[in-house]
């Protein structure tokens, strides 16, 4: 019986250390199977975009280094996950499977596969590996589920206990000789184009890249966190969203960290407490999306979904795609996100509300480009942060509020740096006109060697028109509702 081996099936959970499912996995002391299936057929499991498989074929291949480097190797299979399992199970007479829980609406397969396996004699066991607290741990006064933030941060912190870190496995015992498929033959990285080396430039995919990035934010960047995250220009984020998505790092670790450096003196409290809020804000995403499954396609408020929004043409969709909507804080945002697979929080609150709000074209559109071209593209984070700017979702920005992108280009990147930065033609100007060059004087615009038109497109759309528009849009869905 002990020989029978126990599998560890790999997720959103590409590590080794902190890993509970892991852990308890090899705690059992017999042969080890570690497993990632690349499911792109079940219809619960939403297919990576772009961004995500490059981010995913470097963190694969990271992983299994590590674990090279232990004895041990990684399995790779693709299909759907329950005929995969089912057929690995039957091969190796595996004991149990273990696994990391999901909450969005994958957890329909894996509810599918426990029962199926439990009901042939084999033991299946789930952990949290990735989050914080657990959705339906997190309960209001009322017994029901938070809608607010707030509310829901202040009882996060109340009842948080943060585990022991799970030990990191010093080798492994792996079980015999299994097929494993080649993850070049998956074609996850780019080709023909290879669009990617932007994104190889800035990001160190893996596990010991996510532990980098952590220890040079807490050592680095921290200081000034609280004001500083909301300034393109300055760029204070952690950078360690990817790193999360596919979880080479877990949110206890990051807490225990954070924790550790405001303790040690090393770090202001409050930069160290607004950071870990928006850990938490990562947690509250993944409570809605469990609360409502079908928050990453359907407005959280319903009667949004009544909107008179606008298809949007192919001019104006591409416009914004590419960055030449004429509006240069939501162009270089567009462009920043194309290179680098990444984009600065404040402004993609400001490029979501030109798409929703200035373009009235429904959110989902634009959530979709972003799941296609971000690498830190998670089903919960993006859903919420579209809805929010949107104002269709749970604690979201009220329907009125209409991002200015001229007014946030100057409170966030006075200098224009980053506007500079990613829009390049319109480097030369001052920045009084860099974030409107249309009202620069015409010796200015010409002493930057700045065409509008020409050498820089002219706005695809009157800001003003289009406020009044989607407030007028808005304003009739909601008196729909409540008649």
């Amino acid at each position: 019986m002990s020989d029978r081996p126990v599998i560890f099936w790999f997720r959103d959970d590409l590590r080794l250390a902190d890993n509970p499912g892991l852990a308890a996995a090899l705690a059992m002391g017999t042969p080890i199977i570690l497993l990632y299936v690349l499911d792109e057929d079940s219809k619960e499991s939403r297919p990576l975009g772009g961004a995500s498989k490059w981010w995913l074929d470097k963190s694969l291949r990271a992983l299994d280094e590590r674990i090279a480097a232990k004895g041990g190797k990684l399995i790779l299979r693709k299909g759907r996950a329950e005929t995969v399992l089912a057929e690995l199970v039957n091969e190796t007479n595996a004991r149990a499977v273990y696994w990391n829980r999901r909450y969005g609406p994958a957890r329909k397969i894996d509810e599918r596969i426990k029962k199926a396996l439990k009901a042939n004699g084999v033991e299946a066991e789930s952990f949290n590996g990735a989050l914080l607290v657990e959705p339906f741990a997190m309960k209001t006064g009322a017994g029901g589920d938070y809608k607010v933030f707030t509310p829901f941060w202040k009882a996060l912190q109340a009842s948080l206990v943060i585990p022991e870190a799970a030990p990191e496995p010093r080798e492994f015992k792996s079980f015999g000789k299994l097929k494993s498929e080649d993850i070049a033959d998956w074609e996850l990285h780019p080709s023909k184009p290879d669009w990617s080396v932007g994104m190889a430039r800035v990001w160190t995919p893996g596990e010991l890249g996510a532990r980098k990035r952590l220890r040079e934010f807490l050592k680095e960047t921290i200081t000034g966190y609280a004001e500083g995250r909301d300034r393109p220009d300055e760029d204070r984020t952690s950078r360690l969203s990817p790193h999360l998505r596919f979880g080479e790092i877990s949110p206890h670790q990051i807490w225990r960290a954070a924790s550790h450096a405001q303790e040690a003196g090393e770090a202001p409290a409050r930069d160290i407490q607004k950071f870990l809020s928006e850990v938490a804000w990562r947690d509250f995403s993944h409570h809605l999306l469990y609360h409502d499954p079908q928050m990453g396609h359907l407005s959280w408020r319903r009667q949004f979904e009544d909107v008179d929004w606008r298809t949007g043409s192919k001019a104006e969709l591409e416009a914004w795609r590419h960055g030449q909507t004429g509006y240069p804080i939501v162009d270089a945002g567009m462009r920043q996100l194309w290179t680098t697979g990444f984009m600065h929080n404040r402004v993609r609150m400001i490029v979501a509300s030109f798409f929703a709000k200035d373009l009235l074209v429904h959110w989902r559109k634009g959530e979709e480009w972003f799941w296609d071209t971000l690498v830190d593209a998670d089903e919960a984070n993006n859903a919420n942060g579209w809805q929010w700017t949107a104002g269709t979702g749970a604690d979201a920005a009220p329907y009125f509020r209409v991002f200015n992108p001229m007014l946030q280009g100057e409170k966030f990147d006075p200098n224009g740096a980053y506007v500079s930065e990613w829009v390049p033609e319109l480097s030369k100007l001052p920045a009084k006109w860099i974030h409107a060059p249309w009202d620069a004087p015409a010796n200015v615009l010409a002493e930057a060697k700045v065409v509008l038109g020409e050498t820089y497109p002219k706005p695809i759309i009157d800001h003003d028109f289009a406020r009044k528009r989607a407030l007028a849009a808005y304003k009739s869905s909601t008196q729909e509702t409540s008649a």
